[in-house]
């Protein structure tokens, strides 16, 4: 019964049409308005038939990020200029019959595909050659007119997406960069407390497989960051925004190696455990130390990368490297695999201090 109802639900979730998440209703707000004005400015400056190429390219320009609006804006009138002249060609040489325009679709993505042209601009490619002679044979300057209008609108789009407060993702990157930080924390005081006392099965395989998501928030921080670099190419609000980006990318590609390294760490307990090693002196002194390091990746993600955030106060707690006894022959596999991971994360919150 278990077996067969993963599969179903992994179906309704391929097949669902709905997000976890909205976009923002500001994106919404600036995709219908430039709609509408690519519409009416399109209509008055190209006269002939509604303005759909002009619309259509308004709609799909404006993105998240102007970086992306203008990409889009190049793929969409590429691809309108390239379908557009396949359409014309065949046009000519061969009048529109059915045939003719279902060939003009093919030739479409074998020349993109030839071109190495991405995807959206290789569906334009193909969707204008099917309207200009689907549409088009009976209106005349038809195909440049399309032109016009999908510049028009691109235009409008690129417009309307500075004009109206252009997205800055850099808060969501330092959100998602906090929500790493107390995660990274909470592993770190989480296998301390697993060798100050005696563990069963079932908590070593939660404590792995909480040490193990470490790799996706980080993941999710990375993303935002880069989502965030990303809202500030040619934006205009860009520059107060930049060094703060700069510091947190810094503090994800200094503490990267400490979510590895404590990954390795609860491995190594996960693989080495027994039911004495909270008993072993070693052990718990490595366990003072993660608590230590613990406090300390706490204080570094609370330092401020821009001017609104409060600097922690707390001194480092982790101050000068481990040293202990050589432990039992028992333990001494997995503490030493233990010291050699404390020692990296103990580098990397030193260079912090510096």
């Amino acid at each position: 019964m278990t077996v067969l109802s993963i599969p179903s639900r992994l179906m309704r979730e391929s097949l669902s049409f709905r997000t976890k998440r909205r976009a923002p209703f500001l994106q919404v707000a600036k995709s219908a308005i430039a709609t509408v004005a690519a519409w009416l400015v399109a209509g008055w400056l190209v006269q002939g038939p509604p303005p759909i190429f002009a619309a259509i390219a308004a709609l799909l320009v404006v993105q998240p990020s102007i970086n992306q609006s203008l990409t889009r804006a190049v793929e969409r009138s590429v691809g309108v200029v390239v379908g557009v002249v396949i359409a014309s060609l065949l046009g000519i040489a061969l009048g529109s019959p059915t045939w003719v325009i279902l060939l003009s679709a093919g030739m479409a993505l074998v020349i993109a595909w030839a071109l190495r042209m991405s995807p959206g601009a290789t569906n334009q490619v193909a969707i204008s050659a099917l309207l200009v002679l689907a549409l088009g044979t009976a209106t005349p300057n038809y195909a440049l007119d399309r032109v016009l209008e999908t510049l028009i609108g691109a235009l409008v789009g690129i417009v309307v997406n500075v004009a109206l407060v252009p997205p800055v993702l850099v808060p969501p990157a330092r959100e998602k960069l906090e929500v790493l930080g107390r995660e990274l924390a909470a592993a770190l005081e989480r296998l301390a407390k697993a060798l100050e006392a005696p563990q069963t099965p079932a908590s070593l395989e939660e404590l792995l497989l909480e040490a193990r998501l470490l790799r996706p928030v980080r993941d999710a921080a990375a993303a935002a960051i880069e989502d965030g670099a990303d809202s500030l190419s040619l934006n205009p609000r860009s520059s107060r925004h930049r060094r703060d980006l700069l510091a947190m990318q810094g503090l994800l590609d200094r503490f990267t190696p400490v979510v590895t390294q404590t990954i390795g760490m609860t491995r190594a307990v996960y693989d080495g455990y027994d039911e004495t090693i909270a008993e072993e002196p070693s052990v718990r002194a490595i366990a003072e130390q993660l608590h230590r390091a613990a406090h300390d990746v706490r204080r570094s993600f609370a330092v401020d990368t821009g001017a609104d955030l409060p600097i922690a106060a707390e001194e480092p707690a982790l101050t000068r490297p481990l040293q202990i006894r050589a432990p039992s022959a028992a333990h001494w596999v997995l503490v030493g695999s233990l010291l050699m991971d404390l020692h990296r994360v103990h580098e990397t919150l030193r260079d912090d201090e510096t």
